[in-house]
């Protein structure tokens, strides 16, 4: 028996753009169990344009730019929106992180910046034309 149910989403948004992921897929200091982890962000749709000239352009690496949360925004339950760093610059906001999966994100990042890496987490775009979707690769950060 699964402890936390699987994500359901924002449920203002279309089902097909909610996102995807789930708290059984970490352990209880959130650190995922293995390296097929991952997260599929929500609220792509709106950012197929963005989506496709990171796409169009080549490359390869992409890595999110997300800054941890503040105190403000945890007090408001603001989404974590995300950005993609490309290695020479910064996206627009690409996607935002899947409604109850926020803490593990946050903490992926604070964690990071804890031990001296870079905060940042390895994405990919997946999916076809119209429908590009990004892909946190949570396990490798292992």
């Amino acid at each position: 028996m699964a402890l936390f149910r699987r994500n359901e989403g924002d449920p203002s948004l279309p089902k097909s753009d909610r996102g995807s992921g789930s708290f059984d897929d970490y352990r209880y200091d959130l650190i995922a169990k293995n390296r097929r982890v991952t997260i599929v962000l929500a609220a792509s749709d709106p950012r197929q344009d963005e989506l496709r000239a990171i796409v169009e352009s080549g490359e390869a690496g992409l890595e999110t730019a997300i800054s941890p949360r503040t105190i403000e925004q945890e007090r408001v339950d603001a989404p974590i929106e995300v950005r993609l760093f490309t290695g020479r610059r910064v996206s627009g906001v690409v996607g935002v992180v899947p409604r109850g999966l926020e803490s593990i994100v946050d903490e992926t990042i604070r964690r990071l910046d804890d031990r001296g890496d870079k905060p940042r987490i390895p994405a990919d775009i997946t999916g076809k034309p119209g429908a590009y979707r990004v892909v946190l690769r949570m396990g490798a950060l292992r």
